[in-house]
């Protein structure tokens, strides 16, 4: 009778279940094994609770579909099939939340954004028909 058992005890030769990764429970991308392994490596406290990998995991898994859905925009907008560096910094500069994120950040190869001072742009064409005609009676007169 013993052999006929399937428990965990003495488990000899009975049909095994497939395996679920932590992960596929969750139903996220990211392994969920993997960053456990890392907070307890990396002696972040003395105990890691269950939930706490599973919860950073989803929180990264986010922050990654995001930039990579603003980069592939980019990408889109400069009629480009692949995303590179520049389009990671466009995606990130031009989004706030995200660009608070990694304001200290610098990314290789990235550039920066295109932005030109308002001071540096030419003047408008001389006159304008909106633009009210400028006698010298609204000027303050000069200091001597």
């Amino acid at each position: 009778m013993e052999g006929a058992k399937s428990g965990k005890g003495g488990r000899k030769g009975g049909e095994r279940k497939k395996a679920t990764t932590k992960s596929v429970k969750a139903g996220l991308q990211f392994p969920v094994g993997r960053i456990t392994r890392f907070l307890k490596k990396g002696r972040y406290a003395q105990r890691v609770g269950s939930g706490a990998p599973v919860y950073l995991a989803a929180v990264l898994e986010y922050l990654a579909a995001e930039v990579l859905e603003l980069a592939g925009n980019a990408a889109r907008d400069n009629k480009k099939s692949r995303i590179i560096p520049r389009h990671v910094l466009l995606a990130v500069r031009n989004d706030q939340e995200l660009g608070k994120l990694l304001a200290g950040v610098t990314i290789a190869s990235g550039g920066v954004l295109p932005n030109i001072n308002s001071v540096l742009l030419p003047k408008k064409s001389g006159l304008d028909k909106d633009s009210t005609p400028k006698s010298p009676a609204g000027k303050s007169p000069k200091k001597a």
